[in-house]
């Protein structure tokens, strides 16, 4: 189970670098006014949906809370292909909402079955492996594919084309989900305040 929710984790990284490498370039390039602005809004709900997790880690257990997180990277990713700054502008800040359930259900939740798992005399020596594995090694490889990705998609100096780009990390978190969904067995994890 941790192997698969370790590979889950740095596969993960890769449609979670096209947010942090594309999102503020892509709201201003479709001429979203203020896009640095609505971008806290996905800081906020990390606050938010950090109060939240509790709740939904011991109402639906580990696996349902990452599942949740995945699909909300899939969902927001869809959202960002589809939306855009005038009529559907709305699609765009609830993608940027999303940010919360993405972020903390995932790596937040990540942390605690780390936790669990390691036990009290490793988990800060498993802490420090799965973020060098994620933070580290996942996000070299996503930036790298994000921007390969963006490039293919480039149409002129100034404009891409958002859907192709956004659709790539939306169908790529869904295929990490459904085979963590596969191959993950559920276990109860014991939330520690």
């Amino acid at each position: 189970n941790f192997l698969i929710f370790f590979l889950s984790s740095v596969l993960i990284c890769i449609p979670l670098a096209f947010y942090y490498q594309n999102a503020n370039p892509f709201l201003a390039e479709i001429g979203m006014d203020n896009p640095t602005g609505k971008m806290t809004i996905g800081q906020a709900s990390e606050v938010l949906f950090m109060l939240l997790l509790p709740f939904f880690f011991k109402r639906f257990g580990f696996k349902m809370t990452i599942i949740a997180g995945m699909l909300a990277w899939a969902v927001r990713y869809f959202l960002f292909a589809y939306g855009n700054a005038g009529d559907l502008a709305f699609m765009l800040i609830i993608g940027i909402a999303l940010h919360g359930i993405c972020y903390d259900f995932f790596f937040v939740s990540g942390q605690i079955y780390t936790d669990s798992k390691a036990g009290e005399k490793f988990k800060s020596a498993a802490q420090g492996l799965i973020t060098l594995a994620t933070y580290g090694f996942g996000m070299l490889i996503g930036f790298w594919v994000a921007g390969k990705i963006s490039d293919m998609y480039l149409i002129s100096d100034n404009t891409h084309d958002w859907v192709n780009i956004w659709t790539f990390p939306a169908i790529f978190a869904f295929v990490v989900m459904v085979l963590f969904a596969i191959f993950f067995k559920n276990e109860v994890i014991e939330y520690k305040k």
